[in-house]
């Protein structure tokens, strides 16, 4: 079944770049560094390295208090910090700087893969959430570095896709050296799918940090749009949730004549769509991307940057969290849960159901169907200062009460480093 795979991959590989041009039509970053995705990259420098994997901005964030934990706990080995996508590579660079290595992580081809390996060399490759690459993790077991899947997460329908390629999948997944599962859903699923070793660690993004930096920058953006005005905030907004969202701020505003909107669409190419569409809509715009704040006039302030969602967060009453009107799944609630915030999300949460349970629960979070319903639930919550409160409260608690799998997947880590010949002397 991998043989086949290859053969597929080798079929559609003179295509790649053209899909990276197409793309590179919205987002210019797509056009550069194309030779990364192949592997072609300088050999690092020879030493003990830690390989984290984070696919695009989300990963990254969740990825983050793993990734400085571990240049604490192993300070003699370098940390090479890999993803897919621009927004990641952009968001990493934001993060570390220069303190991590950092590549494209390439195609999944047999021989691209084995130029990877011996460019990077890695002791240890940590892959966050469900990213399965079966030439990669095959080439990673031929060459005896251990694979762990960190805060795996595997969906019901995700799942069901997988137990198509059955054979392949069980191939795949034979070559982790643990999957270290957020849930216990997850953790079944992934076991039914032929895992050998897995584990419920729990959510590494329950364990996210919030800078003072950001609380602060968020205290003087709401300052600049008027303490005393409601403002809420439309987070990671994917194509079609912009008018949506602009529908529901048009209700809000019957009730809150002077409230805003702070809009935030998820990917950059979408972001001249998004000022667009508040433009035709008669409001008045501020643009992050200009270095405006905004002002008591400011009808809706765009979030066209990266980098910056935490202090929007915090600059807002009430959150929705995007992605999730539409068919796409839904994105992380747990940063505006973690500032205290109440969270609004649409009907489609799969990617973080657990987490939404557990807010829902708690009455910290509120599931809305559409954009009318939107509008009301964001007017309700803006006009009951108590039930604001109470809720923020609630989704605080939840989680500070989930906090911990980072502790425990340091451990996990700590565990395989010292079954392999090369462990680290401070993992003895």
């Amino acid at each position: 079944m991998r043989a086949l795979y290859g053969i597929v991959l080798y079929a559609l590989a003179p295509f790649v770049p053209l899909r990276l041009l197409w793309r590179a039509r919205r987002n210019p970053a797509y056009r550069r560094r194309i030779g990364e995705r192949f592997a072609r990259f300088a050999p690092l420098p020879a030493r003990p390295r830690l390989w984290v994997h984070a696919v695009s901005v989300g990963e990254v964030i969740a990825a983050a208090p793993l990734v400085r934990r571990l240049r604490q706990a192993y300070p003699e080995h370098a940390v090479l910090l890999t993803c897919t996508t621009p927004t990641g590579s952009a968001q990493i660079a934001r993060l570390f700087g220069d303190t991590v290595e950092h590549v494209y992580l390439p195609y999944d081809l047999p021989h691209v893969v084995a130029r990877f390996l011996d460019r990077a060399r890695p002791h240890l490759a940590l892959i966050m959430e469900t990213e399965l690459w079966p030439n990669l993790f095959a080439a990673c077991a031929a060459r005896g570095v251990p694979v762990m899947l960190a805060n795996a997460r595997l969906s019901e329908r995700s799942a069901r896709g997988y137990a198509r390629l059955s054979a392949l999948t069980r191939e795949t997944l034979a070559c982790i050296d643990v999957v270290a599962a957020q849930d216990e859903d997850s953790a079944a699923r992934f076991r039914a799918l032929g895992a050998p070793q897995v584990r419920t660690l729990g959510n590494l993004k329950y364990d996210l940090e919030i800078p003072p930096e950001a609380a602060q920058a968020g205290r003087a953006l709401r300052k600049a749009l008027g303490a005393a005005r409601p403002v809420w905030i439309a987070a990671s907004t994917h194509p079609g949730e912009p008018e949506a969202v602009l529908a529901a701020f048009a209700a809000v505003r019957k009730r809150f004549a002077d409230a805003a909107l702070i809009l935030v669409p998820r990917h950059p190419e979408r972001f001249e769509e998004a000022a667009g569409a508040c433009l035709r809509a008669g409001y008045r715009l501020a643009r992050r991307s200009l270095g405006e704040t905004g002002d008591a006039r400011t009808d809706v302030l765009l979030g066209d940057t990266l980098g910056e969602l935490m202090s929007l967060y915090a600059a807002a009453d009430v959150a929705f969290v995007g992605g999730s009107l539409v068919s796409t799944g839904g994105h992380n609630p747990l940063e505006p849960a973690a500032l205290g915030l109440p969270v609004l999300t649409g009907p489609y949460r799969s990617n973080f159901a657990a987490v939404y349970e557990a807010l829902v629960a708690e009455g910290a979070a509120e599931v809305v169907e559409d954009a009318g319903a939107l509008g009301a639930a964001v007017a309700d919550l803006l006009g009951d200062p108590t039930r604001r409160q109470e809720a923020g409260t609630a989704g605080h608690a939840v989680v500070q009460r989930n906090r911990g799998a980072l502790a425990r997947t340091l451990k996990a880590v700590g565990e395989i480093l010292a079954r392999t010949k090369e462990r680290p002397a401070n993992a003895r």
